[in-house]
């Protein structure tokens, strides 16, 4: 399947990025392959269709050339999920490990680090298969519509987790850097960094086009129209725009359709391999790994099954907020790893070793829920009976026991915890410290030396990609990283 890919990015002319070459060239140097000009490269419904399974595809992994070496490199397939849990509070790398995320156990990354060459290739790569897609001069039949709409999310999402990544927080300072904005193919940009704001003004833009595209539901594989609405609903609350966030949040809760799993319904929830057809609960959109098309030992459960790896074990912090009467406690279970942490607190949210593979859940009408009571409670609603209601309605379906009644400040760490324990393993944990500008607090299971992350330290923002910068001299660096 990677291969396919590959060839998808050539014969569309997707060469945009390095990885197709060289880590000589920058992202956006490139020529067409093909020396076909974009409006012949996508010239039929059928090549918008196949260019748009490429982009999709691409979301999970892209297997790329780098300085003559075949290199898969990889988001959503594993990096993304694992160091929003792992660089912050929710997960550890154990004593007994096979060296991956050390250095975000230690916060002694670098620019130098594969991790972010890979989330930043195959974000770009992926956005530039989006932008030929948006950017095709075919006559827009209802499903051409369709696939642009769903083209504008899937460039949308790649660019919110760039800035996330790589940029400080809305909240923080929308003026600050961001990221590059890059929405049409020209093989000689080199562009400099736009400022968060302008990020996030082109991401809200691209959502509002895919909200009014897409027509018919595809299934949680594809971006919907809800799944954009969601997508725009956590947009506006990173950005700290409460109103717009809870008013797409309740857009997606009152008309999607979708409903939450229950509590008799969880644990055989991320038991399930298969995306959904045409059922509409919980996932509103997923990256797909089947039991052809996965990245095999650089999978995301293998770094957390024992049957794997099992470097990545939860903290006994974390696991001490789920009460005995919450199902999310069933997905971690309390063993031992071979000379070293006993009790071990395993996670077991992934359980595919083998065949079809876990998929990567990136929008769940969870969040939507976490998302809706946040606003309700923010001075911009200030209305903690309706932040009850989302809050309430969501953790009777996780522990039937447990009915929040708090107010005021209290409410809010109340949202924040739950969000804490509903999203634990998908990668949200630090970019949600990072939005509230909020100290890593961390446990005695990490390095003394990496105990205490101040919001204030360089490292709660990642570094460019030293490859990225040392092609595109107009990429400015951010602070803390030579």
């Amino acid at each position: 399947m990677e291969k396919n890919i590959l060839k998808y990015i050539i014969f569309y002319g997707f060469a945009a990025l390095s990885v197709l070459s060289s880590c000589k060239d920058s992202f956006l140097d490139q020529k067409p392959y093909t020396g076909q000009p974009p409006e012949a490269a996508l010239a039929t419904e059928k090549d918008i269709y196949v260019a748009l399974t490429g982009a999709y595809a691409s979301l999970r992994v892209a297997n790329v050339n780098i300085s003559g070496t075949s290199t898969n490199i990889s988001a959503y397939g594993r990096n993304i999920p694992a160091i929003g849990d792992v660089a912050a509070d929710n997960v550890f790398v154990s004593a007994s490990n096979t060296g991956r995320y050390l250095t975000f156990n230690q916060y002694t990354f670098n620019q130098g680090a594969t991790e972010f060459r890979d989330i930043w290739l195959n974000l770009y790569a992926t956005i530039m298969k989006a932008n030929r897609i948006i950017d095709s001069e075919l006559s827009e039949s209802d499903n051409v519509k369709k696939y642009k709409g769903e083209a504008y999310a899937i460039r949308a999402l790649c660019y919110f987790d760039l800035v996330r990544h790589f940029a400080k927080p809305y909240t923080d300072d929308p003026n600050s850097d961001g990221v590059p904005l890059s929405l049409h193919y020209d093989p000689f940009a080199k562009p400099a960094r736009s400022k968060v704001a302008e990020v996030y003004t082109q991401i809200l833009a691209d959502l509002d086009q895919s909200y009014n595209m897409i027509s018919t539901y595809r299934g949680t594989a594809y971006f919907s129209k809800y799944a954009a609405r969601a997508l725009a609903a956590k947009v506006n609350l990173y950005k700290g725009d409460y109103a717009a966030a809870l008013s797409q949040a309740q857009d997606v809760i009152r008309n999607s359709g979708f409903s939450l799993v229950t509590n008799a319904n969880l644990i055989s929830y991320w038991g399930t391999t298969s995306a959904q057809s045409s059922t509409k609960t919980e996932t509103l959109f997923e990256v797909v790994s089947d039991g052809v098309a996965n990245l095999g030992n650089d999978e995301l459960g293998y770094v957390y099954n024992q049957a794997g790896y099992g470097d990545l074990l939860a903290t006994p912090e974390l696991y001490n907020l789920y009460s005995d009467t919450d199902l999310r406690k069933q997905l971690i279970t309390v063993g031992a790893r071979t000379n070293a942490e006993k009790p071990a607190y395993i996670v077991t949210k992934y359980k595919a070793m083998a065949n079809d593979r876990d998929d990567k859940k990136i929008l769940r009408l969870s969040e939507v829920y976490l998302i809706a009571a946040e606003s309700s409670h923010s001075q911009a609603v200030a209305d903690d009976a309706l932040a009850l209601t989302y809050l309430n309605t969501l953790v009777a379906q996780r522990d039937p026991s447990k009915v929040y009644s708090s107010t005021g400040n209290q409410l809010l760490e109340d949202i924040i915890m739950e969000r804490r324990k509903e999203l634990a393993f998908e990668g949200d944990r630090l970019h949600t410290l990072n939005r509230l500008k909020r100290d890593i607090v961390r446990s005695a299971v990490y390095p003394s030396a990496a105990r205490n992350i101040s919001y204030s330290n360089t490292r709660r923002i990642f570094p460019i990609p030293l490859t990225e910068r040392t092609n595109n001299p107009n990429i400015s660096q951010n602070p803390g990283y030579n």
